[in-house]
């Protein structure tokens, strides 16, 4: 019973992951983190070694299956999966009609995430406060980055996999972000709506490539310099708000490969002046809410995970 319980609980945990990384700025490996199992699925991750494929080659699948935890990487995989194919569509029609009410909700969630994030570092010093505030720029410079034209090939959609799984399994880095700088979010998410196969098996070539190399990198440094990664996690976390302030004026558009005109730069613009510069609903009350709202289920995730 209390082996389906925990299962039960890892599915939701995949769920939350899975919905997190479907939203730009907003990073899957956050959910991960304040849930308890950010550690693991890094350990289980790389555990896809040289003893696995001995392990496998001689015949010895249980040993190969135990070796990589993959009881753990079934459930949580399952649970990311059903989330992404669920969201996938929502998280379009949400940014696409009240963008505003979706980024007021995630930037109470990342601010509350960081807070949570941080309280991990026992020990502040000279290079854990340095690693916070280098974290902090590269998650605004990131931010600020501006999006460009980009080809739809195969390789470059594999290359795209790479380089955004990478940032989903580090917190404070949202792989859809990256995704947007590519100019492949869009494209990328309309497959998986469309179950464009291809597209989905060069993309997912691409992420398990780049995560299986990353994994080992990431893993040293924890174990090696857990105090200043974390730091700089968190100053990632609070570097990337920047983009998801939820009042932005657009300076400047481009055209997308079907046709659609798109922000390609934007300034973050008080509430009170958003009906003026955009002749919208700013939705304050609303958007007040749901930052608290953001804020709150992160701790209550925190709990639950304690428990």
């Amino acid at each position: 019973m209390k082996s389906w319980k925990n299962n039960l609980l890892l599915y939701l945990k995949g769920i939350a992951m899975g919905a997190a990384d479907a939203v730009p700025g907003v990073s899957g490996g956050t959910i991960a983190f304040i849930s308890g199992i950010y550690e693991t699925l890094i350990m289980s991750i790389r555990s896809f070694d040289i003893t696995a494929l001995k392990l496998f080659f001689k015949g010895n699948f249980k040993g190969a299956f135990n070796h990589v935890n993959g009881s753990f990487l079934i459930v949580l995989l399952s649970g990311i999966g059903t989330s992404i194919l669920v969201f996938s569509r929502v998280i379009l029609y949400l940014l696409q009609n009240h963008p505003e009410l979706i980024w007021s909700f995630f930037f109470g969630l990342i601010i509350a995430s960081a807070l949570v994030i941080a309280k991990k570092i026992e020990t502040w010093n000279f290079w854990t406060i340095a690693w916070l505030f280098a974290g902090i720029g590269a998650g605004y410079f990131i931010t600020i980055a501006v999006p460009s034209q980009t080809p739809e090939t195969a390789p470059f959609v594999f290359l795209s996999g790479m380089i955004a799984i990478c940032a989903m399994i580090l917190p404070g880095i949202s792989g859809s972000f990256i995704l947007v700088l590519l100019s492949k979010y869009e494209f990328i998410f309309t497959a998986i709506r469309d179950f464009q196969i291809y597209t989905i098996a060069v993309f997912g070539s691409g992420c398990a490539i780049g995560i299986l190399a990353f994994s080992h990198l990431l893993s040293w440094t924890l174990k090696k310099f857990y105090g200043p990664t974390i730091a700089g996690l968190t100053g990632l976390m609070l570097g990337s708000l920047n983009k998801v302030w939820p009042w932005k004026e657009v300076i400047e558009t481009y055209k997308t490969h079907s046709g659609k005109i798109k922000p390609l730069m934007e300034r973050n613009i008080l509430p009170t002046d958003y009906f003026q510069v955009r002749g919208k609903d700013p939705y304050r009350l609303w958007a007040v809410i749901l930052i608290i709202s953001g804020f709150c289920l992160v701790y209550f995730f925190e709990r639950l995970s304690q428990e």
